[in-house]
């Protein structure tokens, strides 16, 4: 209004969705209820639940899950971030049989210390899949399986296989700790508030792991999958590539492999930085800036070094999309028998 004081407009709250019981569900923060009781009674029928085991679950919520999950097991370990959750898990299950076989963590699952579980069964905040996903990978003692629900898309990354469009390094990191299937699609309705994508429940089996130095696997793929649809002879010959690596490479030979400045060098740890190298597929078809050689035509010893792992060993004209694990660790194996390193 002309001349008038101008108003001052509240602040709109954060997206909420409230359920029945007066809790409001904050989507930011990947709350997403399961509201259909079959699929739950499904979920925890796949799970493959026995009377002995102690479960795991993250992200409890209202407990509707929870709420099965005790009648099948011997205890429940919930770990919920949301105080509000914590207090009505606590309402919904105080002086029911079940009130003395739940224990309840509240805090974050990722900054938490996990106690000994036998199965791990989640829905969870789709955020925080990946980082989820390798703690429990890497916990210890090792557990029998994880039962989790995941966005669509990223479930089937964890199991696609050599070849399919979705293969990448997730996969290959995954499956090299794990076996992996999937057990149910879940549409988005079967949730309140509904996500905007569709979930889907796999089983993850810790297994036997090939053993391999983390720091130098997780360079290697980085590399490999850099460009996963280029053979591995045009990715090896890129200019960053080979710099990084001889740059390695020269590092580890002036040290002569002293074990006291080895491990002067793993603490920083700056050698190498293949950080910025995420791009991890269909950007595959750009150009590549490749080495060719010096200002006289002549190839560097290095750069011939670097490629007569991959002749000598028939990966010069693989694609990382189509390796398979095994024969990641074996590239691995023969660079490093090279003297190639990647950390």
């Amino acid at each position: 209004m002309a001349g008038g004081k101008a108003r001052k407009e509240k602040a709109k709250p954060a997206a909420q969705t409230p359920y029945q019981g007066g809790i409001s569900f904050h989507k930011s923060k990947g709350q997403h209820i399961l509201k259909n009781p079959l699929l739950v009674d499904s979920i925890v029928q796949k799970s493959g639940i026995k009377a002995t085991d102690v479960i795991l679950e993250i992200g409890p919520g209202t407990g509707n899950l929870t709420k099965k999950l005790l009648e099948a097991g011997k205890k429940v370990i919930a770990v919920e971030i949301d105080a509000r959750m914590v207090l009505e898990l606590q309402r919904r299950f105080q002086g029911t049989p079940h009130s003395n076989r739940l224990q309840i963590i509240q805090g974050d699952v990722l900054k938490t210390e996990l106690p000994y579980f036998d199965i791990c069964v989640a829905n969870i905040p789709y955020q925080i899949s990946s980082p989820l996903t390798f703690k429990l990978l890497h916990h210890k003692p090792a557990f029998r399986c994880a039962i989790i629900m995941f966005q669509k898309e990223f479930a089937m990354r964890l199991i696609a296989q050599p070849g399919d469009k979705l293969y990448c390094r997730l996969t290959v990191n995954t499956q090299r700790l794990a076996q992996v299937s999937h057990l149910l699609k879940v549409g988005r309705n079967n949730f309140r508030p509904p996500p905007k994508v569709d979930s889907s429940v796999v089983r993850i089996e810790p297994r036997k792991q090939f053993e391999v130095n983390e720091k130098e696997w997780d360079g290697f793929l980085r590399i490999c999958f850099n460009r996963k649809n280029k053979t591995l002879g045009s990715i090896f010959r890129q200019k960053k590539v080979l710099s990084l690596l001889e740059k390695n490479y020269k590092t580890l030979q002036a040290l002569n492999l002293d074990p006291a400045l080895q491990g002067a060098m793993e603490e920083t740890n700056n050698v190498m930085d293949f950080e910025d190298m995420e791009m991890d597929d269909d950007e595959a078809d750009d150009e590549m800036d490749v080495e060719d050689g010096n200002a006289e035509g002549e190839t560097s010893e290095f750069k011939e070094k670097v490629l007569r792992v991959l002749k000598d060993n028939d990966f010069e004209n693989e694609r990382s999309s189509k390796l398979k694990l095994r024969e990641f660790v074996t590239l691995l194996s023969e660079f490093c028998k090279a003297g190639i390193h990647f950390s």
